[in-house]
């Protein structure tokens, strides 16, 4: 199959749906976009399309703000933790590199 993603990552959700679900207010929901928070896709139309996986990041999002968090240092929370998933699945492949070269495993 063409398209690998999980049910929860594809972009299907339209913004009033996520305005139901999450409780946020479509002037929300846009600013979280405007302080690159959340990256919902376009469709041809120009609607912004999420996924759940958007949906549950929003929830964060909310919460955190309640919380008292700034946008800003959201972001550079997300920007960490990206920058350290990133790390990880580097290390992961080189680790099955090495695994795969000392046991002979070709990949196809």
């Amino acid at each position: 199959m063409g398209n690998d993603l999980s049910y929860k990552d594809k972009k299907v959700i339209t913004i009033g749906i996520v305005r139901d679900l999450t409780g946020l207010s479509e002037r929300q929901i846009r600013y979280y976009e405007e302080r690159k928070l959340i990256f919902p896709e376009r469709s041809a139309g120009g609607s912004r399309k999420f996924s759940f996986s958007d949906v549950e990041l929003l929830m964060e999002i909310a919460n955190k703000i309640e919380d008292g968090i700034q946008t800003h240092d959201i972001r550079k929370e997300m920007i960490r933790d990206q920058k350290k998933q990133n790390q990880e699945d580097v290390r992961r492949k080189m680790i099955q590199g090495q695994l795969n070269a000392q046991f002979g495993v070709r990949k196809k």
